[in-house]
């Protein structure tokens, strides 16, 4: 059985387990600080039996004009488990809450380009890979901007591929 609920600043110190993972980025404390301040709607945590944290998704609302977006800054499940469908709800929860809360234009994430599994589904989800990011990861690795329009942007302007790689210094949000 699985809750989902609000991630709060407890689950700081509960969910070792769940960013035990190479692809997973773990981030400063006064980060994930900012996130559950500005945009507590878009954290969640996802707990199981005795509150063992089983994964989490952290996410915010920016840009301006058509490029106003949801943005998925970490979604990530323990490996205990994984393939139960736990990140597809997740990420579910973020898209509504870009469409119905901030109506937003479309849902946006970076991920390694390495990391074929992630890639993949999050392809099964409907999102495609809008741009390459050279060096995005520690200035080594490359991401893939990956995208998925949501009803707002009706013509889908959101997600037409770029043509050409960019720098870190060129994305227009951080």
């Amino acid at each position: 059985m699985t809750s989902l609920r609000r991630f709060t600043c407890h689950d700081l110190f509960t969910f070792n387990n769940v960013n035990l993972d190479y692809f997973t980025e773990t981030y400063n404390l006064p980060f994930y600080l900012q996130y559950l301040a500005k945009w507590p709607e878009y954290c969640l945590m996802a707990e199981g039996p005795g509150k063992q944290s089983m994964g989490y998704i952290l996410g915010k609302a920016e840009g301006e004009g058509v490029n106003w977006h949801g943005h998925v800054t970490a979604v990530t499940v323990a490996p205990d488990f994984r393939r139960q469908g736990l990140a597809e709800k997740l990420m579910k929860i973020l898209e509504d809450t870009t469409e119905k809360m901030h109506s937003g234009y479309f849902v946006d994430l970076f991920v390694r380009v390495s990391n074929a599994t992630a890639i993949n589904m999050y392809k099964k989800f409907g999102y495609i890979v809008y741009r390459r990011v050279l060096q995005y990861y520690s200035g080594e690795e490359d991401a893939f901007d990956m995208r998925k329009a949501m009803p707002r942007d009706v013509q889908k302007k959101s997600v037409v591929p770029m043509d050409r790689p960019v720098h870190p210094h060129e994305l227009e949000y951080d």
